[in-house]
């Protein structure tokens, strides 16, 4: 039976950094507010003019080509997930792939918010053990910037930009993506969104006047869904594969919040020195934030390692992952 590993991982952020100082400059907030809340101290920008989520995914995966070796027309599909795509149409993915060279690979993008490494990497892991496809990059690329609306306080601050990749390949070995849970729930839309733009509520004069083109964020309904279903998911595919909390390596959440990271593995009762943490330098990533993070640490991780991912976004959606890592 085949299994899908992950045999390579880059990142990408940009190089301008807004931290808290800078911020209170341009809203009603400071490092202490920004701090004992959300953990935050910095994020990333991309600044450069006429530059979208692809080019940020597109320096992630030309980093991931080379420290893999691997050559752009071995590259057999790419899925992007991305809540920010550079255009309604077409898809991020096929202009990342273009823009780095894959010219045998098919590409399309996934949108489920904050969840979207971890639905990309099932979608890729199914393709791999089917026997569908046997190089496969998943890539998560994030221009939040884009829509953040630095007028408001309670949701500026949260938000940062950044790309990360990964390269799955099918091995015969007990390792790799080996279990997801997944749920959503419909009822969440109303609480986190974008309000218009879409093609309900398509872009008007007055849409902008009332900037209805920013995310909007209902932060303690969030907040409270995001701790109860990580926690749960997590829970889950830990009991089904037959894992307890002392035997789980890493603990790898969506970067969303200090204070729903500590709880969720708080409450989870793992050890806090298992739980990988880079938010402080970062903010929110969305979709980029779990493969941002496993990159930064993965010289930490050793091969055999047992992973537990776990993402909440906007749907509501969210779910968890079980992977022994092979790198």
């Amino acid at each position: 039976m085949l299994n899908a590993r992950i045999s390579g991982i880059a990142s990408y952020v940009p190089d301008d950094i807004l931290d808290n100082d800078m911020l209170s400059k341009m809203v009603d907030t400071n490092d202490e507010w920004i701090t004992t809340r959300v953990g935050i101290k910095e994020r990333r920008i991309l600044k450069k003019e006429g530059a979208g989520s692809s080019y940020l995914g597109v320096q992630a995966v030309n980093r991931l080509l080379e420290s893999t070796g691997t050559k752009p027309e071995e590259v057999e599909l790419l899925i992007c997930a991305t809540s920010n795509p550079d255009y309604r149409f077409p898809s991020t993915g096929s202009v990342i792939a273009h823009d780095c060279g894959l010219k045998n690979a098919y590409a399309y993008d996934i949108q489920a918010a904050c969840a979207g490494f971890l639905v990309a990497l099932e979608d890729g892991a199914a393709y791999i053990k089917s026997g569908l496809r046997k190089k496969i990059i998943i890539v998560a690329a994030e221009k939040m910037s884009s829509m953040v609306n630095y007028k408001d306080r309670t949701t500026c601050p949260l938000f940062g930009d950044a790309a990360a990749a990964v390269l799955l390949e099918p091995t015969d070995r007990n390792v790799g993506v080996m279990d997801g849970v997944f749920h959503v729930d419909g009822e969440g839309r109303d609480h986190l969104l974008m309000k218009a733009g879409g093609s309900v509520l398509p872009a008007t004069q007055e849409t902008v006047a009332r900037d209805e083109h920013y995310i909007f964020q209902d932060g303690r309904h969030v907040y409270k869904h995001a701790v109860t279903d990580m926690l749960e998911s997590s829970l889950c595919v830990a009991e089904r594969n037959g894992l307890t909390m002392e035997t789980v390596d890493w603990l790898i959440p969506h970067q969303a919040n200090l204070r729903i990271i500590e709880a969720v593995s708080s409450r989870a009762g793992i050890a806090p020195e298992k739980v990988l943490v880079n938010i402080e330098h970062y903010g929110n990533t969305s979709a980029a934030s779990i493969p941002l993070c496993l990159d930064e640490y993965k010289n930490r991780i050793k091969k055999g390692d047992k992973l537990i991912l776990t993402a909440f976004g906007a749907g509501f959606t969210w779910g968890a992952m079980y992977v022994i890592w092979d790198l």
